[in-house]
């Protein structure tokens, strides 16, 4: 495909994400069934675009004077992927291109109205309905933090020790370009692609078939981490999911101990059990909710329950910007009353000594501070434990992890520790 094509098919694919409410990821799909000729760059091409598109619409709709799928993929190439607007017009004019610009496209091409007067919502690039959460949680740093939140991500990944160790781990990375991560020594990062670029394929490095390392963010792996000493320990990841975290736990278990996973969905539990079979972890049970009493018998007897609540995802929005167009504040309330159903739940299970990991892939406050303080106020017997991690700054006055794009670089991650101090059937 020339680039006409290719920019025309991602203003038909945005066009369908927001006239037919499709998330993303179907969208595309949708597209590539119908262009089989497209071949692996055109389609990476297209996603790029889309996926750009997303993360900007209302900063380029606003200096395009245009906020139309047109107007905001016009402004991606103008702006972020800083093709010049000969370029662009010749790309229109292609056959199958997206026709010729108009005198006001090709006007603010040149000059783009500035974003200095716009609303903090759409130079921020997200729904006004969000202002006072965003504000409350990110203070000062708002405005960089919504900036963060509109680049690309870079791809992170963990060497997995149950198979290798992080010398070999890291030969076998370099073919991907992938570097130290920082903070854990088990921490790798790819950079994030240029625009219209691929980012490495990682499946196809023959260790990762072998189960030498996973893909997982910097914060994600820094949330597990705060489980603390987990060797030789009976640890629940209560909501388990596709088994990012859990994988992380048992790794740093040695397959000492013994690690449960359960989710509410038994769908998602079917990754867990191929990727703990690819990871060489032996010391892993699943209990899935199909059974009557899945979790039947670990009431009270457990030293680290690991939760990774349900959220509004609003701290992965460099990977998933469409869902911050999909997010609505009835939603934003329902996430809350399933945290602390969530919360209710697990908490049955810690023993009198033993933690509750509680974590988000949130940046609010109303999802975070707020949940475990409620949940605090119920159960007195639960205090907070500061968390410590060495090489880790990112942590609040109450002792809570709290990581940014802007100020950790990593997706946007809460967790705290809260320890109990007696247990009461």
């Amino acid at each position: 495909m020339r680039d006409g094509g290719r920019v025309s098919a991602a203003i038909e694919v945005l066009t369908e994400i927001e006239t037919r409410h499709f998330p993303v990821k179907m969208a595309l799909k949708r597209w590539g069934e119908a262009a089989r000729y497209a071949g692996s760059k055109d389609r990476a091409f297209v996603s790029g675009l889309v996926l750009d598109a997303l993360r900007r619409k209302r900063s380029l709709g606003w200096m395009m004077g245009d906020a139309s799928a047109r107007g905001v993929v016009l402004g991606v190439l103008a702006f972020v992927w800083k093709w010049p607007a000969e370029r662009i017009a010749e790309a229109g004019s292609e056959e199958h291109g997206f026709g010729a610009l108009s005198a006001a496209e090709l006007a603010r091409l040149n000059d783009p109205v500035s974003l200095e007067g716009a609303p903090a919502p759409v130079a921020g690039d997200y729904p006004d309905w969000l202002e006072p959460h965003l504000a409350r949680a990110l203070g000062a740093e708002q405005a960089a933090e919504m900036a963060a939140l509109s680049e690309r991500a870079p791809v992170d990944l963990r060497i997995n020790t149950l198979k290798t160790d992080v010398e070999r781990g890291a030969k076998a990375l370099a073919l991907i370009n992938a570097a130290p991560a920082g903070v854990l020594a088990t921490a790798f990062r790819i950079p994030a692609p240029a625009a219209a670029d691929r980012t490495p394929s990682v499946e196809a490095v023959p260790a990762f078939s072998k189960g030498w390392f996973e893909v997982q963010d910097l914060g994600s792996q820094l949330a597990a981490a705060v489980a603390g000493e987990v060797k030789g320990k009976q640890v629940l990841d209560f909501c388990a999911g596709g088994g990012g975290k859990t994988l992380a736990l048992a790794a740093a278990m040695g397959n000492s101990g013994q690690i449960f996973a359960h989710d509410a969905d038994a769908r998602r539990l079917a990754d867990t059990i191929r990727r703990g079979q690819r990871a060489g972890v032996r010391n892993l049970q699943i209990r899935s909710p199909i059974e009557a009493q899945p979790l039947k018998g670990l009431e009270g007897k457990i030293d680290v329950v690991f939760v990774d609540a349900p959220c509004t995802g609003a701290g992965t929005w460099r990977r998933h910007p469409d869902a911050k167009w999909r997010l609505s504040p009835d939603q934003l309330v329902k996430r809350q009353i399933e945290q602390d159903s969530v919360m209710e739940d697990a908490s049955t299970f810690v023993k009198a000594g033993g933690r509750m990991v509680y974590v988000t892939c949130s940046l609010l406050a109303e999802e975070n501070e707020d949940r475990v303080a409620a949940f605090l106020e119920r159960h007195p017997e639960f205090t907070v434990k500061p968390i410590a991690l060495d090489g880790v700054t990112h942590v609040t006055p109450e002792g809570y992890l709290r990581l940014t794009p802007h100020r950790a670089g990593t997706d946007g991650f809460f967790a705290a520790v809260l320890v109990r101090s007696t247990y009461a059937p």
